[in-house]
């Protein structure tokens, strides 16, 4: 399935999910613009990348600050010629707590990086697509936008809030040629995963309620971003892939 010749921007891509995507994208001739708060993760993805034989710059930004995102949809336009995709993945876990134990603090920032980055990312890249002539956004939600887990009160909020998102953006941006779409996946075997646990939620437990009976790996999420990224998936827009091994039955 190709991509070669787009140009994709992909946040949280210094670990995990988002280093999984970058690596396949690369793989399938996508210039990549690999950015993560943490620089030296960001140039670890790219050395994979480059020993892999693809192409990627890295860029130390927060997603959640609006004048690193407009730092980074430019300096990937003017690297590579524009932005084909835009897959705004960056995220941060909630440990499982109780509502009346959530501290405002941990509310905000679980907004700010898990919703309020892909505003962000829309607001600046969108501009930069038109001139293209259209494009892509990825927006990385959750089953936990569809299906709950105790103790993710803020968590569950950002990423519903993720997946309603990619529906208005979806509707608005269609004149545009600009597909939105959200990929949804259930507990993902990365190290983020165990962050999430505490009290009655486990990774042992969050895996029993998965019928086909294991966690999802980094590389399935990859495959499905790449997927909607593609023009194999041209009538696609609005949706929320659900990678999930049956969970939201």
């Amino acid at each position: 399935m190709s991509i070669g010749t787009k140009t994709a921007a992909i946040t949280g891509a210094g670990s995990g999910m988002g280093r999984a995507t970058a690596r396949l994208f690369a793989e399938r001739g996508a210039d990549v613009a690999v950015i993560d708060i943490d620089g030296e993760a960001a140039e670890e993805t790219v050395s994979l990348i480059g020993e892999d034989g693809g192409s990627a710059i890295a860029v130390t930004a927060d997603s959640s600050e609006a004048a690193d995102v407009e730092a980074f949809v430019d300096r990937t336009a003017s690297a590579f010629g524009g932005i084909d995709v835009l897959h705004n993945n960056a995220g941060i876990p909630q440990e499982s707590t109780p509502v009346e134990d959530v501290t405002e603090a941990t509310w905000d920032r679980i907004q700010a990086v898990n919703l309020k980055s892909a505003f962000l990312g829309a607001k600046y890249a969108v501009p930069e697509m038109r001139l293209g002539g259209g494009g892509v956004i990825l927006n990385t939600a959750s089953t936990a936008g569809i299906r709950p887990r105790t103790g993710l009160s803020a968590y569950c909020a950002a990423k519903g809030g993720m997946i309603t998102l990619t529906k208005q953006l979806a509707h608005e941006l269609a004149e545009d040629e600009i597909r939105v779409n959200a990929v949804c996946p259930v507990a993902t075997d990365t190290d983020m995963l165990p962050e999430f646990a505490a009290g009655d939620l486990s990774v042992e437990s969050m895996r029993d309620t998965i019928p086909l009976g294991r966690l999802a790996e980094a590389t399935d999420v990859a495959h499905a971003a790449a997927f909607l990224a593609s023009d194999e998936a041209s009538m696609i827009t609005g949706t929320a892939l659900e990678v999930d091994g049956g969970r939201d039955i």
